[in-house]
This record gives structure tokens, sequence and C-alpha cells, in this order.
């Protein structure tokens, strides 16, 4: 398993659901990998799963609505593994859950700094240090939300996840032709601990053309085919790995 030989992957939002996910499988899939999250805890036993599977890993805890998490991510990536080839920018909140009249400006602006500022901060830091490796590959983990339909109390969520679909096209306008890559993927309902309790699971699985919901690692999948060679002349595009859930509503 060697789809990721000798590359170096930064993934925040690591500590649970996909990002853990992808954590392991980039690790078993030969990337170096720098991950990040908020909590300490459920961090560190990523970190000790990848290591006993032979993985290399090292992490750093922090907010990605702040410049330093992630020009301490690109620092150790660099500085222990000798550079980033790959990044993806996982990490995320679901906002404040209710209509928009009812969010107040410090709940949308918190929505807005976990969601798009900190993809904002995440590229500005990855795409020199890509530069330097003569190219790379960046993925943003958007939503089916603001993209193809709106749900009821997620107005904050849906525009901050759609802005990422920007952020991608204007990487991959500026940084196409020196080989760095931009891409969104957007999964669909997924049993992470953000998909709530089973009767908010359930009906999720009712939104999607396949009647169930993800589970975390095949999410993680269609991020590896993002981050590989195998996407080589993919950029600026949204990746829907939804359960056909932009394709119909049944």
């Amino acid at each position: 398993m060697d789809r990721l030989k000798d590359k170096v992957a930064i993934i925040t939002g690591a500590s649970s659901g996909i990002g853990a996910a992808a954590a392991r499988l980039f690790a078993a899939e030969g990337a170096c990998v720098v991950l990040n999250a908020r909590g300490l805890p459920a961090l560190n036993e990523v970190a000790k799963d990848i290591e006993a599977e032979g993985g290399r890993v090292r992490f750093i805890v922090g907010d990605v609505g702040l410049p330093e998490t992630h020009e301490a991510l690109v620092a150790v990536a660099t500085d222990v593994f000798g550079g980033v080839d790959i990044a993806f920018n996982n990490a995320g909140t679901v906002g404040a859950m209710k209509p928009l009249a009812e969010i107040d400006v410090d709940e949308w602006r918190q929505t807005l700094n976990s969601n798009l500022t900190a993809a904002f901060l995440a590229a500005r830091y990855q795409i020199p240090a890509m530069l330097e490796r003569g190219g790379g590959s960046i993925i943003f983990t958007s939503s089916f939300v603001g993209t193809s339909v709106g749900l009821p109390g997620m107005s904050d969520y849906a525009a901050s996840k759609a802005g990422l679909m920007g952020r991608v096209k204007g990487i991959a306008a500026d940084y196409g032709a020196h080989n760095i890559r931009a891409n969104a993927l957007l999964p669909g309902g997924t049993d992470t601990g953000m998909a709530g309790d089973q009767a908010q699971k359930d009906w999720a699985a009712g939104l999607h053309a396949m009647k169930r919901i993800a589970q975390p690692l095949e999410i993680a999948q269609a991020a590896l085919f993002l981050a590989e060679p195998a996407s080589s002349f993919v950029t600026g595009s949204a990746l829907f790995a939804d359960g056909g859930n932009s394709a119909v509503k049944l």
C-alpha cells in the first residue's frame, strides 16, 4: 500500500470521524502525516494507532482559526519530514443551527472563522511550502449543504461551506501552472459525532439515493483519490461523495 509513498500530508480535524479515518488511511498508504485537532487525548490516540502500524506521525494541538496553528503544522512537516505535499483541510463546525434571523453576529463570525477563514489561513501557509516541493494537492472538506441544497437552520454553515468553492477555484487559477491542485470534497451524511442521534441519522439517510449515510472511511477514500497522483489532472473541482444526495431527491 504505497499510493502516497514518500509524501508528507497535513490533516486537520484528525482526532475523530473523517479526519481520523484519513489520517490512518494516508499513513497506511505510505505518507508521513502531521495531524491537528483541538483535543489532545483523542488526537494522541490516533497518533498511537498510526505508530503501532509502523506509520510516521507528528501532531499539533490547536485552533484552525488561528494563523499560528497552520504555521506550526507547516513548520513540523518541513522540519521533521522535509516539506508539504498534501493538505487535507478537514476541520470545521456545524455552527449555531438556527434560522438566519436568530443567528447573532458572534455566532456567524465563529462559523465563518472555523469553516472559511481557517481555509484561507491553511492555504496561505501550505502553498509556499508546496511551491518549494514543486507542487502539491490541497483538499478542503465542503458540503452538499449550500452547494446543492439548503437545510433548515444551517444557513451560516451553508454559506461558509459554499465559500470554499470560491477558494478552490481561486487557488486553481493562481497556482495551477505551478503544479498545485486544489479541490473540494463534498461528503453526504456521515456517521461521525456531528451526525447526531440515531433518529437524526435515520432522517439524514433518507436524503440519500443510497438510503444510508457514509462511514468515515468511505469519505477518507475519496480524499485519498484527490491526494494521490491518480488525480493529477483534477483541480478546481468539487467531488461529491454524498451517496447521490445532490443528484436525486426521492
